[in-house]
């Protein structure tokens, strides 16, 4: 057994703050600048930091020794935003098989490949190696159009009549079909994003509504704010309850 997790790579550059905002721009990841010296970009857990080095100058010239892979949820749009900042391709994007790939140059000469693997192989992998929950729905195909059309999560069924909902890359989650199933009061799953009232916006022009609590101090949207972090609560269609509230800085 693995007595190790790798969970942070260092870049260093001539210019760690432009290079920073590249890659927060190519990712629509935030950059942290809290964790002094370095500016640190979060990839879904995988904390990428910028340093400054005197005895590193130009680009970087041999950059398929070390290659950074980001397995995004839609390739095409990061593809297209490296296009947008003048981007180098080593390799443009393309299906092979079904899976997305792409090797691309940043300002400095490092290499970083897009990989999205199709929903056929991630569901062939099986289940995570880390620990999981289960969600009870009273419907498997409603419950994983919800996730995946309103969401914008992977749903991947399995063979059990069950299906991997893969929240992120540290997280996945087993939705499991319970025709009987009387949803809990309360929330069993809590998505941190950073633009707590974009996030509503977006759900409710998709037609969510969003949950009204008494005694709460909820603003016009369902927000409650100044209470813990800012949050908001919502239905999946089997009733179970899920929140949208603000992250919280990466860990220092």
């Amino acid at each position: 057994m693995a007595t190790a997790t790798v969970n942070s790579m260092l870049l260093s550059s001539e210019n760690p703050d432009a290079l920073a905002e590249w890659y927060g721009a190519v990712f629509n990841a935030p950059v942290y600048r809290e964790m002094s010296p370095y500016a640190v970009v979060d990839l879904d857990g995988f904390f990428v930091m910028f340093d400054r080095r005197d005895d590193v100058t130009g680009p970087n010239r041999d950059g398929a020794r070390a290659i950074l892979n980001v397995e995004p949820d839609d390739p095409a749009a990061v593809a297209a935003r490296i296009d947008e900042l003048g981007g180098t391709w080593v390799s443009p994007l393309e299906n092979r098989d079904g899976h997305l790939f792409a090797t691309a140059q940043d300002p400095d000469g490092n290499w970083i490949q897009l990989i999205r693997l199709s929903d056929e192989a991630e569901a062939e992998m099986g289940a995570p190696t880390t620990p999981f929950c289960g969600i009870a729905v009273r419907d498997i195909e409603q419950a994983a159009s919800f996730y995946r059309e309103v969401l914008g999560m992977r749903v991947l069924p399995t063979e059990m009549g069950t299906a991997w909902l893969r929240i992120d890359r540290r997280t996945t989650v087993l939705l499991y079909p319970k025709p009987d199933h009387v949803p809990a009061a309360h929330t069993v799953l809590n998505l941190p994003v950073t633009d707590v009232e974009g996030a509503v916006a977006d759900l409710a022009a998709k037609g969510v509504d969003f949950l009204r609590y008494d005694g709460f101090p909820q603003d016009e949207h369902g927000i409650m704010r100044g209470h813990g972090p800012d949050i908001a609560w919502f239905t999946d269609p089997s009733g179970n309850v899920v929140s949208v509230l603000a992250a919280g800085p990466p860990p220092q």
